[in-house]
């Protein structure tokens, strides 16, 4: 089972500044890996995100992997897919993203990228935690020096332009599309690829770099894009394309459907590349059976993943690897990439000749739901996680088929229903996701959930402060 290590979470390291992520821890980290994970060899590549402390912990950055004996290539304000593809475009040994992902904007943090731009396995990251405090820099006559990269994202959008073939497009018309970058890196890529694929009709919403994040919060789950639904009513565009605060994640609203499930778009991209080849799709625990249906009948087979570990289960038979917002395309890089699958999200409706709610509703959907309990502290998200775990195949309510452990617990009933617990690997939350064939079930599953967390409260003390629902009924 996946635990989260004291400084590295889910994906990189991330917490309020100054009080866990300051230049000082981000000065070490960069040093231990230089000289840990880079033997003092080769190049490392950095850049960062909107946030006003972003460009202060990329020097920081900087001046580590330099103390550690590397050269440095700084690209300033760029997305992770950017940073990463800028790894493997000048065949450096690590890359850092300094950013927070789609934390709040009082947060930053540092991801780690090694060779390719594939992110750091879980036991390098546990292996350079311990080397963290030991590391020592390099003699003078061997730091590194640096140079600025000012062409970093006219690179990554030339290459990627070379996956569309307009020739291949049945659609006449090209459909009209909002781009919410949330204040973000990716406000200097995305409009301008998408515009450069053919697609003319691109608005800009929320892309004016802006580290305090005015428009809305970096996270683009459904309660934080319902604000921007009338947005998209009004503007007669067919979807709304968003990302989080670093753009390794993607959201999509359409006209009339709204806020659209996650898994449809993996169950989508899953078809894609399916209909090229056969293999395997690497997809984290909290993906439903629309996904697995999808696959299994386009001749493929399902991987699972702990969250935030899809690059881990990934060997020369993955055709893709997806979780909730995040696509990792190996054709295209190893990184998770919410700009590239736009990319490929757009031209797969231009190949179909169809609308975009066309496309998402000729795709299996299934009743789902995701809860969110922010609690207040880490021995409160334990206690719950605790209590919920152990009463998972209970919870569930009918017979458990499958029980898996690699990240929470997830248990499969006969009926076609499953449920996750999980503890978030970046924020004091305890999630909890659940599917059913039939909203009765999914809404009894639900109420099971509520009345053990509520009874948790009351008896454990652990402080449940709020509940997020994300509520699918299909």
């Amino acid at each position: 089972m996946v635990s989260a290590l004291p400084l590295f979470g889910t994906a990189g390291a991330r917490g309020p500044y100054p009080e866990k992520i300051n230049p000082r821890l981000i000065y070490s980290v960069a040093l231990a890996a230089a000289r840990h994970i880079a033997d003092s060899k080769g190049s490392a590549v950095v850049g960062h995100d909107s946030r006003l402390t972003s460009p202060l912990l990329s020097l920081a950055t900087a001046s580590g992997f330099m103390a550690g004996g590397m050269d440095v290539i700084l690209i300033g304000t760029a997305p992770l897919p950017v940073v990463a593809y800028e790894v493997k475009r000048s065949r450096s040994s690590l890359g850092a993203s300094i950013s927070a992902s789609h934390n709040p904007p009082m947060d930053n943090g540092i991801k780690l990228l090694k060779k390719d731009g594939m992110e750091l396995f879980r036991a390098e990251e546990s292996s350079l935690e311990g080397y963290i405090n030991s590391a020592t820099e390099v003699p003078w006559d061997r730091v590194g020096y640096f140079t600025t990269e000012n062409y970093a994202v006219e690179s990554y959008i030339n290459e990627a332009l070379e996956f569309v073939d307009t020739s291949l497009w049945r659609r006449a018309d090209r459909p009209k599309v909002l781009v919410d970058c949330a204040n973000g890196a990716a406000s200097v890529v995305t409009p301008k690829l998408l515009r450069e694929a053919g697609f003319e009709k691109i608005i800009s919403v929320n892309c004016n770099l802006d580290g305090t994040f005015p428009g809305r919060l970096p996270e683009p789950r459904p309660d934080v894009m319902a604000s921007l639904q009338p947005v998209l009513e009004g503007s007669n565009a067919e979807v709304l394309l968003a990302h989080d605060g670093d753009a390794d994640r993607l959201a999509v609203l359409t006209r009339g459907l709204g806020f659209v499930k996650q898994d449809l778009i993996i169950a989508l991209l899953a078809q894609r590349k399916l209909s090229e080849s056969k293999g395997n799709v690497v997809v984290s625990v909290d993906v439903g059976y629309e996904v697995q249906e999808v696959v299994e009948k386009t001749g493929g087979k399902i991987v699972r993943a702990p969250l935030g570990r899809l690059h881990e289960y990934m060997d020369s038979n993955t055709l893709m690897a997806a979780e909730p917002w995040k696509l990792i395309d190996p054709k295209w890089g190893p990184w998770p990439d919410g700009i590239f699958q736009a990319l490929l999200l757009l031209d797969e409706v231009m190949r179909r000749g169809r609308s975009v709610n066309e496309v998402i509703l000729s795709l299996p959907s299934y009743p789902s739901a995701r809860l969110s309990f922010l609690v207040g502290s880490e021995s409160d998200k334990e206690q719950l996680y605790e209590v919920l775990s152990r009463r998972a195949e209970k919870l569930l309510g009918v017979k458990v088929t499958s029980l898996l452990a690699i990240d929470g617990v997830r248990v499969e009933g006969e009926d076609g229903s499953w449920l996750l617990v999980r503890k978030s690997g970046t924020e004091m939350k305890v999630r909890v996701y659940a599917q059913a064939t039939k909203p009765a079930r999914l809404k009894d599953i639900i109420d099971n959930v509520k009345a053990v967390a509520s009874s948790t409260s009351d008896r454990a003390r652990p402080s449940v402060l709020s509940v997020e629902e994300a509520i699918n009924m299909a």
